[in-house]
């Protein structure tokens, strides 16, 4: 195993934490619940927490992050609770990564929060799709960072390249080619490969979309903060079967179910990866794909764990990644999830439909809810259609309240309203965009 690789079997190795509380800085979470989350996360990497160190500072150091002393402080404890890592609840930067490493012996190794959520990723990866975003998502994290203490190529993919036959051999070196240099070459190859790969499957991923789109049954895209209980809810609205872990990233790919509205309409339902504070710009990148589900949904379906004291911080994560990806300004419908555990049963979230996805309780009014959304709420919309738009011509008349139509110069202007469902299929022809929410 490559020294900055994370256990994937076998014994658990023991985790030190380190957390640092940025002053002047808007955090979603408290320095106390992210090193509680990070906890999680080292526990669904197979690591033990054997002790944590905090650290309050006005800006990070510049060689360490953390102080020199605060360094000092970290060996000691590590020495003395035997850690084999010290992992660190922000993202690195190379310069800190390395210089960090050099403050330590060897069989200790340093590693982010980065670096954690990637071998979690790459643990529950369970499709080739999955396998492969991360994979990327470990080579363009990882391609900044090499050094002589990464050795070789073949022993740096945590999870992604093993089963995917990533590291094979490296081939012959060029005159006075160091191994880093190799290292570095192979992982460049690599990585335009991973993304050619990805970006056949994104493609036919779209061509699926769009044989669902032209069947016009609605998409339920479930979204969420991790372990908030989007699997379980999948199960309970369709019976479909997925996997459950009360663990964070207990499922990673994407799966889609039908399930029926109380009117006898049938809706898709998908769960979606589910997201967390500090989430890697690399992996947002590399899962694009992925995360497109998303951005096609018709209806957005957030879970939220009212039972999680940070419930409201984690709200706000899942709001801000939305908008990150551009999903923001799909209809968005709140599930207030686990009432069942609630110790008076009235969740915060007064605009949200209260639910318990373990046991079944507000399924019915969660699924009016969703049937309102999906085919009673209507929205204003001004098109002009040429003639050859059939089909948005009819779909316009069959699911759309028509106010004025004109037939001027070759195209059908039409005004009315339509179920926000279906609103997207015109937005080549809407007049009306800049006035619309929808964008």
């Amino acid at each position: 195993m490559g020294k900055h690789a994370l256990p994937t079997g076998g014994p658990r190795e023991r985790a030190l934490l380190v957390g640092v509380e940025l002053r002047g800085t808007d955090s979603i979470l408290s320095l106390d619940s992210s090193l509680k989350e990070l906890a999680l996360l080292a526990d669904s990497a197979g690591l033990s927490v054997v002790g944590e160190s905090r650290q309050r500072l006005q800006k990070p150091d510049p060689k360490t992050y953390v102080g020199s002393g605060k360094v000092k402080e970290i060996r000691a404890l590590a020495e003395e609770t035997l850690a084999d890592v010290v992992l660190f609840d922000e993202e690195l930067s190379p310069r800190h990564q390395r210089e960090l490493e050099k403050e330590f012996d060897e069989e200790v190794r340093v590693l982010d929060r980065t670096a954690l959520i990637l071998d979690v990723f790459a643990q529950h990866a369970r499709t080739r799709e999955g396998a492969l975003q991360v994979e990327l998502a470990q080579y363009e994290y990882r391609l900044p960072r090499l050094t002589r203490a990464w050795t070789h190529l073949a022993r740096q993919a945590g999870g992604g390249a093993g089963r995917t036959g990533a590291a094979g051999g490296v081939g012959l070196r060029g005159p006075g080619e160091t191994q880093l240099e190799v290292d570095k070459r192979e992982i460049s190859r690599r990585i335009h490969h991973l993304k050619g790969e990805i970006e056949k499957l994104r493609a036919h991923r779209g061509r699926y979309r769009s044989r669902r789109r032209h069947s016009q049954i609605p998409i339920v895209a479930l979204v969420g903060y991790t372990n908030a209980g989007k699997s379980t809810l999948l199960n309970q609205l369709t019976d479909g079967g997925v996997f459950v872990a009360n663990q964070l990233f207990a499922t990673l790919d994407p799966t889609t179910r039908r399930a029926e509205l109380p009117g006898g309409k049938a809706i898709l339902v998908t769960d979606t990866v589910g997201f967390i504070q500090k989430l890697p710009t690399t992996l947002v990148a590399a899962f694009q794909a992925t995360l497109e589900e998303i951005s096609e949904a018709d209806l957005l379906l957030h879970v939220i764990d009212i039972s999680h004291a940070d419930a409201a911080a984690q709200a706000r994560s899942v709001i801000e990644t939305l908008r990150d990806i551009g999903a923001d300004t799909l209809p968005l419908l709140t599930a207030a999830n686990k009432i069942d555990v609630l110790p008076n049963g009235k969740p915060a979230f007064p605009e949200a439909v209260p639910i318990s996805a373990l046991t079944g309780e507000g399924m019915p009014e969660l699924l009016a809810a969703i049937e309102n959304e999906l085919y009673i709420v209507m929205v204003p919309v001004r098109v002009q259609l040429p003639y050859e738009q059939g089909r948005l011509i009819s779909m316009f008349h069959e699911h759309g309240l028509v106010e004025l139509e004109q037939h001027v110069d070759g195209v059908v202007k039409m005004e009315g309203r339509l179920p926000r469902r279906l609103a997207w299929a015109f937005k080549p022809y809407r007049e009306d965009l800049e006035e619309s929410a929808l964008g």
